[in-house]
């Protein structure tokens, strides 16, 4: 018998995230996951009608291929992969790990293997523009150990997290949509923190559930040149295996001037990737009332509600601002007073205040209002 929950969340991923139809292909790509929830999953594509094409990773098995890739390797796993997502009308990734830092000890120039040859090409330039897409993790051990919980626990929390109501959110956020899609410029305030940039005529996307399970941010992009000032993040980042923190970059007319964190050589190595690793690609707004505090898992951290991240590199098709990368860094600010506090402002109004709205048509998104 399965567990009831994966059901439920397999209907969420069918129903809501790709609305699969009858006759699509869905691309499945499970990173040590319990096959358990892979079976649900066939299951339930099959009774909507479409064919599930599965692909099961691990990601010890992936660290000897990086390892011991080259270039010409590296483009033969890209190639065979685009060919399956190019057969898909619709991408599933359902990520667990059992060792966050598996990859940690891969060289980085092995890393700019795997960008440029198989991750660049297949997942940012093809399956974002060109599929129905979600992308969610599993609860592991790891994962609650991360998050400083027992196991049963975090599960607990993992489950109603990913399958919350994600109609109610997606009607509260349709006012910030609207507000954001009026505004020019934008203030960050918080300790070690006061940012400026302009989002006007940039596209405002709201995250329902539909890209991302658990899911619950509202972003857009800010104009290009037009990011000065400096931010201080005050969540971990996990990137490439390796652990950020005290992470703060400078920006002068958009782009980052001057990078700061516990590995600092590390944090520029990332931003040389390529010209656009050192703009910014995505400004976005977190309400996911279940996530509440960082847990070193990007999927998580960014829906925390009261927060925002900046992400150094790629823009989204959907909000593009012209800047392209094969980086694309969520790194979170969270603005609560348990943290530290700050403050939001939309053309210099009061938007947000220690994490918590100050407009009236916004209150719908505390997280009050949406549990």
């Amino acid at each position: 018998m399965y567990d009831p929950r994966m059901r439920k969340l397999a209907d969420v991923l069918v129903g809501h995230s790709t609305k699969l139809k009858k006759g699509e292909t869905v691309y499945i790509e499970a990173f040590d996951i319990p096959t358990e929830m892979v079976e649900v999953l066939v299951d339930r594509v099959y009774e909507a009608g479409a064919i599930p094409l599965v692909s099961l990773k691990n990601a010890k098995v992936l660290r000897k291929i990086f390892l011991g890739c080259d270039e010409d390797v590296m483009r033969t796993y890209g190639d065979l992969e685009m060919e399956a997502m190019k057969k898909a009308d619709a991408y599933m990734g359902l990520r667990g790990s059992f060792n966050i830092t598996e990859h940690s000890d891969v060289p980085s120039g092995k890393m700019d293997h795997y960008k440029k040859f198989w991750f660049g090409p297949v997942h940012i330039e093809y399956r974002v523009p060109k599929t129905k897409w979600v992308v969610l993790r599993w609860p592991t051990p790891s994962m609650a150990q991360q998050a400083k919980m027992s196991t049963e626990a975090f599960e607990q929390f993992y489950f109603d997290t990913c399958t919350m109501d994600y109609t109610r959110m997606s009607r509260a956020m349709d006012p910030l949509v609207k507000l954001m899609e009026r505004t020019d410029k934008v203030r960050i305030v918080s300790p070690g923190t006061d940012l400026t940039f302009s989002i006007k005529d940039i596209p405002v996307i709201k995250c329902d559930g539909e890209l991302n399970i658990p899911d619950g941010e509202v972003f857009t992009a800010p104009v290009k040149d037009s990011v000065n000032g400096v931010i201080q993040y005050n969540t971990e980042t996990l990137y490439e295996g390796k652990v950020f923190s005290d992470v703060r970059l400078e920006f002068k007319d958009g782009k980052i001037v001057n990078a700061t964190a516990n590995n600092t050589e590390a944090l520029n190595r990332i931003l040389d990737t390529d010209e656009g690793a050192r703009f910014v690609g995505e400004f976005a707004i977190g309400v996911n009332p279940y996530v509440t505090r960082p847990m070193l898992d990007t999927l998580f951290d960014e829906k925390i509600a009261g927060s925002i991240h900046f992400t150094p590199g790629n823009s989204y098709d959907l909000a593009p601002n012209g800047n392209s990368s094969k980086v694309h860094w969520d790194i979170v600010l969270i603005q609560t007073e348990e943290w530290g506090g700050g403050e939001l402002y939309f053309d210099d109004v009061l938007v947000r205040k220690n994490g918590l709205f100050v407009l009236d048509e916004l209150k719908g998104l505390d997280p009050g209002n949406l549990m």
